[in-house]
């Protein structure tokens, strides 16, 4: 099989308790197609040292093999802390995703946040809440550095808890 469309991997076990002190969640146990679950923890986006989101009502979206990405309100976000971004995405579940650059004082960093203005109906309650790539801008939940998710296309907010393997890496683009 080639390395693009590689074999679903053994998911590693998801019994015990991670470093951060919250059960293990094993992303092959994320249901297809996705479903959006409220976060219990306080979110966090900063760039350059300075607060661009703050959140206790963020949402997050869970789907096989890929970690959780996280929309935080636009309500939470710092007033002109967006910008809009050239270029858009398609997801099969979600619709068409519009980007934005994420601005903070004299720090910008491009195309590192997005939203789905118009979901698809069963995405509904996401609709207009942003979700921001860890690889772009550092992303916490409570006190907790979120990891980006293997590879530059998912946005999946990697915590301790998280286990995998998870899609994105080489050879994972059949899973």
């Amino acid at each position: 099989m080639s390395a693009r469309f590689g074999r679903r991997p053994t998911a590693e076990p998801a019994d015990g308790i991670a470093d951060n002190g919250r059960q293990r969640e094993s992303v092959w146990d994320y249901p297809r197609p996705p479903r959006i679950e409220p976060v219990d923890r306080n979110v966090l986006v900063t760039l350059g040292g300075l607060a661009v989101a703050k959140s206790v009502r963020a949402s997050r979206v869970v789907e096989t093999a890929g970690a959780p990405v996280v929309y935080v309100p636009r309500d939470d976000l710092d007033e002109g802390a967006l910008r809009p971004a050239s270029g858009s995405s398609l997801c099969e579940w979600k619709g068409s995703a519009t980007y934005f650059d994420v601005v903070a004082g004299e720090h910008v960093a491009e195309r590192a946040a997005w939203a789905y203005l118009d979901p698809t109906p069963p995405f509904a309650a996401i609709a207009g809440r942003i979700s921001f790539y860890p690889a772009l801008v550092e992303c916490r939940l409570d006190d907790e550095v979120v990891q980006p998710q293997p590879g530059g296309f998912y946005g999946g907010w990697v915590t301790a808890e998280i286990i995998g393997p998870i899609k994105g890496s080489p050879g994972s683009g059949g899973w």
